[in-house]
C-alpha cells in the first residue's frame, strides 16, 4: 500500500474507532456524550464562561458546529446561555451546577478511556506523534499553530504527569 493511502486510511479508522470507543466508554459510565461534546465541556471547565465564538477558537471548529454542541449540552442540562451583558448579540456559556457536580466522573472516564487507547505506546512516541500531527495540519492550513494554540490554552487540569 502506498505510505500516503496508507496515512491517509490508518489515521481515519483510528479516528473513528476512538470516537466510537470514548462515546461507549462515557455511555457505559452513565453519560450520554460525544467525544466532541467532552472537548466543549472540558474547555468551559478550564476556561470558564466563553463567548461561542471563543469555544469554537478554542476547539478549532466552525461555529455553527459549536452552536450544534451547545445545543445539545444544553438539553442535557451541562451548560446554559446566558446573555453577555457588554454585547447582548452574543451569548455567554456557562456550565451549571450539575456539570460541576459530575465534573470528575466524566474526567476519569475520558483520561481512563485515552490511557487504554494509547496502551504501551511511550510518551516520546506520543510527543512525536502529536508534533506530526501538528505538521499535518499546518500542511493544510498554514494559518494553523496547534503548539501554539496548546500554550494558549494549557489544561488546568494536571492529569498528564508529564
Amino acid at each position: 500500500m502506498v505510505l500516503e493511502k496508507q496515512v491517509f486510511l490508518f489515521l481515519n479508522i483510528a479516528h473513528n474507532s476512538m470516537k466510537q470507543r470514548i462515546t461507549e466508554d462515557f455511555r457505559n459510565g452513565g453519560f450520554s456524550l460525544s467525544p466532541e461534546q467532552f472537548l466543549v465541556m472540558d474547555t468551559l471547565w478550564d476556561e470558564g464562561v466563553l463567548t461561542q465564538q471563543q469555544i469554537a477558537d478554542i476547539t478549532m471548529r466552525d461555529k455553527n458546529s459549536i452552536v450544534k454542541l451547545i445545543d445539545g449540552l444544553e438539553s442535557r442540562k451541562l451548560v446554559q446561555r446566558v446573555s453577555n451583558p457588554s454585547d447582548r448579540r452574543q451569548n455567554l456559556i456557562k456550565v451549571t451546577p450539575y456539570s460541576k457536580k459530575i465534573r470528575e466522573k466524566v474526567e476519569t472516564l475520558a483520561y481512563e478511556s485515552a490511557r487504554d487507547i494509547m496502551g504501551d505506546i511511550s510518551k516520546e512516541d506520543l510527543k512525536v506523534f502529536v508534533k506530526v500531527l501538528s505538521r499535518m495540519e499546518k500542511n493544510m492550513d498554514p494559518a494553523s499553530d496547534l503548539e501554539a494554540l496548546a500554550q494558549k490554552y494549557p489544561t488546568n487540569n494536571q492529569k498528564d504527569n508529564g
